[in-house]
This record gives C-alpha cells, structure tokens and sequence, in this order.
C-alpha cells in the first residue's frame, strides 16, 4: 500500500511517500480503506518530537489519526461491522506507528462509528479528533440548558464543532476569534468577541453575570476565563494544564465508539457539521502540514487518499 512515512523527529519534509506491506487486522479490529483522512495540529507536533516524553514512536511511523473509509475486511471477534460498510474513526493506538495517511489502516472497534451520511468524505474524516475533543470536554463541564458558554478560539478546529454541540445542547454560546471570523461564527450560532486587550470586558458586556461554562481550545488565556466565570461555573481546557490549579479541568482526547457515533448522528440530523478549509492529495501531505502549522486555518485540512 501506499503510506506517507517518517523516519526521524523532524519538519514536514521529513514526509516521504512510500510503499508498505498491508497492515495486519487483529481481533476486535477492522481494516479500513481510507478514502479520507485529516490533519491536526498534534500530527505535526508528534512528528516534531514535542510529545516524545508521552507517546512512544516506533519508526518509520505512518502519521494520522482520523480516518473516513470503508471496512476491507474484519477481525477476529468483531460482529459490530461488515466488509463494504461506510465508516469513521479516532484511530488512536496505545503507540505511534500505523497511522491513517496510507491506503489502509487497521483500526480497534472501540475507535471506529458510523459515517454519517449527510457528510462528504472529507467532511468525515474531519470529525473524529476534533469532535470528540469538543463533546469529551463540553460533557466532562456538565454543560446544559440555559448555560452561558464562552469558547476560547471558537473558530479554530475544535471550537466551530464545540459551538455547534454547545448550541445543540441548549446553551448560549459566546466565541472568542478574530474579527474576520465574526460573520462565520454568528452563521453558526455564536455571539462573537475580539481576542486581544479588553476581552474580559467585552465578554461581561454580553453577560454581566458571568458565564457558566468556559471550554479553552487555544491555552494563555486563564486570566480571562477567571475573570469573566460566574460564581460556581466550571471551566476546562485541553492546552493548559494550570486549569486544575484553578478549578478546572485539564482535557485530552479519547477514542470512544460511543461518543463518535453521537457526533455522527448529530450531524445526519443536520445539528453538526465540519467546515473543509483545503484538500491535499496524499503525495502533498507536506504542504497539507505546512498550512497546518501557519495557525491560520479555519476549518479542517483533508488528506484525499483515495477516491
């Protein structure tokens, strides 16, 4: 099959394409062929070696963790699905080694749900990590109707799909972002803020009393969250772990079947969907990396694999 690789820590012109045996499919395990899979900021990171003293890499290494394809072929002991079914997955291993930017992905039930139908290939493999981390953290806060939800970087990757379950939950929902992103956040249901000096202030502007729930996506920005947190709110964060030093809760991303079908079925019910920035063909996964990393995308980077 053809894989994107690494061989060494490094930039993305470590990337290479190269040809791998099939990857084996264990028990309780599906093959998957990728039709489509996504970047995230913590693909590139892994590769840079910022996650070397908590994830273990076994070179050369496939990069990816979302995935959007169809089952190949099943394990051993794996009735919930079937050779030709459409599906997603969170592909997250114990280890860094097989990843999704290659022909096929061997992947544990545990990680994989339903496509959702009403969503493009891309638009799939977009919504695993991303949603997953939005829903975990949102669920984890107890949000609710009636809550007042403030979303640090609510048009980044993450926090688009956190506004949209937030609002599906019956929250109201105010999104920090830059200015050009106001119109984009207001169409997804979001009262929109500027970022910079002043932001507490204009966060009270909106809700005197304080918001109920603050979900970080984007870290530095504590200050703020205990500033504009109403008496007995909850407030978490998956990119500063000095949230739990002030209460709150300090958030990493976990393969759960169970949660990605919710994603899956808010999204066939039209609640959920996951805005595509840019598609890049498996040869260019470099350049899908290097406008990745200029922290200036709004919506998903896809990978097309294979058509």
């Amino acid at each position: 099959m053809r894989a994107i690789t690494y061989r060494q820590y490094g930039t993305p012109d470590t990337l290479e394409l190269t040809d791998l045996p099939d990857p084996r499919v264990g028990p309780g395990e599906v093959l998957i062929r990728v039709r489509s899979a996504s970047v995230n900021p913590v693909d590139w990171k892994v590769m840079g070696g910022y996650l070397d003293g908590l994830m273990q890499v076994d070179f050369p290494a496939i990069p990816g963790w979302d995935v959007a394809g169809v089952v190949e072929a099943v394990g051993l002991d794996t009735p919930e699905y079937a050779v030709g079914d459409e599906v997603i997955a969170y592909a997250r291993k114990d280890w860094v080694q097989h990843g999704t930017f290659a022909e096929l992905v061997a992947a544990p039930v545990r990680t994989v749900a339903r496509k959702p139908k009403r969503l493009d290939w891309h638009q799939s493999a977009g919504l695993p990590l991303t949603g997953l981390t939005a829903y975990q953290l949102l669920h984890r806060l107890g949000t609710k109707e009636g809550d007042t939800v403030l979303v640090h970087a609510a048009a980044g990757g993450v926090g688009i799909l956190a506004v949209q379950i937030a609002r599906d939950l019956g929250a109201r929902v105010i999104g920090t972002a830059s200015e050009g992103n106001h119109g984009f956040l207001r169409e997804m249901g979001a009262e929109p803020v500027a970022y910079g000096d002043g932001l507490a202030e204009r966060v009270r502007e909106l809700a005197p009393d304080g918001v109920d729930v603050v979900a970080d996506f984007v870290g530095g920005v504590l200050d703020v969250t205990k500033a504009v947190l109403a008496e007995g709110g909850r407030h978490g964060s998956i990119a500063d772990g000095r949230v739990e030093e002030a209460g709150g809760i300090s958030a990493w991303v976990r393969p759960d079947s169970a949660d990605l079908q919710a994603l899956a079925d808010l999204a066939d019910a039209g609640k959920l969907t996951v805005p595509v920035a840019e598609v890049f063909a498996l040869e260019d996964a470099a350049k899908a990396y290097a406008l990745s990393q200029t922290g200036h995308v709004r919506g998903k980077i896809a990978i097309e694999v294979s058509r």
